[in-house]
């Protein structure tokens, strides 16, 4: 039976990984802040499908919280077969009217903290000649977002790393993949303190769920492919704008939609 550690899995897309996984057969090891979210949901998923879950409380945001989580593992003598970087946020307005403390938090949990977890995670794969690793990205990753600045720049920089190491290493047994959703029925908004939606009309009409973008993400993981955006037609349109216009036009463009009433 195979282990998957999931970052961020208290809530959202990262808790709909964990519900699919356990269900799945394969064991877990949940990560976030929120311990008590993370222990129900751990005996939630034992109960359920009789999987092995481990519990690690750690904010991510810590520089050493990678380091932590690693060493909590080994220590244990257990290793990771599938990877899931999920543990990301936003932080919406004006880049110099944000909290300086907010946006190096974001580049620490969306970047550093990912980046680092696959330095540890990896080699392991390697010398075991097989693994997977899902990074979650975000349809941000395609174009800048002005008042989303350091989101968005964090986001591409999760697409371009995952798809360097799909190039890298696909050829000795890992899988990586970058799955880029669009608007998610999660706390995410509520977080960043954005809503892009006029209604709740359309924000049902346009946001897919959490358990939509995991089956999604898995089915592309089975399928060896690099880079999946789940969604429809506009979430195609958004990640896919950039081969025909100017960067220049679709920045004005963009900053006009998302600009602070």
């Amino acid at each position: 039976m195979s282990t998957a550690l999931i970052t961020g899995a208290s809530s959202g897309i990262g808790e709909a990984f964990a519900q699919q996984l356990a269900a799945e057969k394969h064991d877990l090891v949940l990560v976030a802040r929120s311990q008590a979210k993370l222990e129900q949901l751990a005996q939630d998923l034992q109960s359920s499908h009789g999987v092995q879950v481990e519990v690690i409380t750690q904010d991510l945001t810590q520089a050493d919280g990678p380091t932590r989580v690693w060493e909590a593992l080994q220590a244990q003598g257990k290793s990771i077969d599938l990877l899931v970087n999920n543990a990301g946020f936003g932080d919406y307005g004006r880049f110099v009217e944000n909290s300086r403390e907010k946006q190096l938090n974001m580049i620490q949990l969306n970047v550093l903290a990912l980046v680092d977890l696959t330095t540890l995670f990896l080699p392991p794969m390697l010398e075991r000649g097989q693994g997977q690793i899902i990074n979650v990205a975000s349809i941000a990753a395609f174009q800048p977002l002005p008042y989303l600045a350091v989101y968005s720049a964090t986001k591409a920089f999760v697409l371009h790393f995952s798809e360097s190491l799909w190039g890298e290493y696909r050829d000795r047994g890992i899988e990586v993949l970058a799955v880029c959703p669009g608007p998610t029925k999660t706390n995410f908004f509520n977080i960043a303190g954005f809503d892009p939606f006029k209604s709740a009309e359309e924000a049902e009409k346009d946001a897919v769920s959490p358990e939509y973008v995991v089956q999604e993400a898995l089915s592309a993981l089975k399928r060896g492919e690099v880079t999946i955006v789940p969604g429809g037609l506009s979430n195609q349109v958004v990640a896919n704008v950039h081969r025909f216009l100017p960067r220049q036009t679709i920045v004005q463009a963009v900053e006009k939609q998302f600009r602070p009433s």
